[in-house]
């Protein structure tokens, strides 16, 4: 039991403390737009991680040769470097209507909001490569019960959730000392790490 526990601990600290793009994305959206859009958000990037973990648990034999199959790797990796640089384009545009903070008016849709934290979760080759690596650690402790590691995935990515909640709501409270100058260069910043992100995936799978 204490080794499941410390491995759960694991698994949360990895998703909860991963500075990729879904991280950036959450928090410029929790500064911008406020606790709710972050959350919903967050509850896309969690939503996309339990996909994903599903697909491991059921096809866990064949996942396997298919995630370490070299040209789906390129593929995944090269498609997912162009969305995260067309998702980082957005972030150089400017804000419609600003409130006295700086921070934008206009709200997202839910539904919209929700894909984005999805997909860019999704479409991250590393969380595909990540959630192999843990669902296969797992499997062995819980006798390969298919029943017993969704019952253990959900409570932790229950967990998780609550951790990207806090995350977002940390992030609204950087709105009270932004400027419009200041919040423009964030997402300035937000933008080219997006890019950056992309690029090097790019790079890496085609190269």
């Amino acid at each position: 039991m204490l080794t499941l526990i410390s491995q759960t601990i694991i698994i949360v600290l990895l998703l909860t403390f991963s500075f990729g793009p879904a991280f950036f994305a959450l928090v410029n959206t929790g500064i911008k737009h406020g606790y709710k859009t972050g959350a919903v958000l967050a509850t896309g990037i969690v939503l996309s991680d339990f996909a994903v973990c599903l697909l491991n648990i059921l096809l866990v034999d064949g996942a396997t040769s298919f995630i370490h199959n070299e040209k789906i790797q390129s593929f995944m990796g090269i498609i997912a470097g162009v969305i995260l640089i067309i998702f980082g384009a957005f972030y150089f545009k400017k804000p419609i209507a600003q409130d006295d903070a700086g921070i934008e008016l206009k709200q997202p849709s839910v539904s919209l909001t929700l894909l984005k934290g999805f997909f860019l979760n999704s479409l991250n080759p590393s969380v595909w490569l990540l959630w192999l690596g843990n669902v296969t650690a797992i499997s062995k402790k819980l006798e390969y019960s298919v029943v017993k590691m969704i019952i253990y995935f959900s409570i932790t990515l229950g967990i998780v959730l609550l951790i990207e909640y806090s995350k977002a709501y940390a992030a609204t409270k950087l709105k009270m000392v932004l400027t419009a100058k200041l919040m423009q260069r964030i997402n300035l910043l937000t933008g080219v790490l997006l890019i950056i992100f992309g690029f090097v995936l790019i790079y890496n799978h085609y190269f």
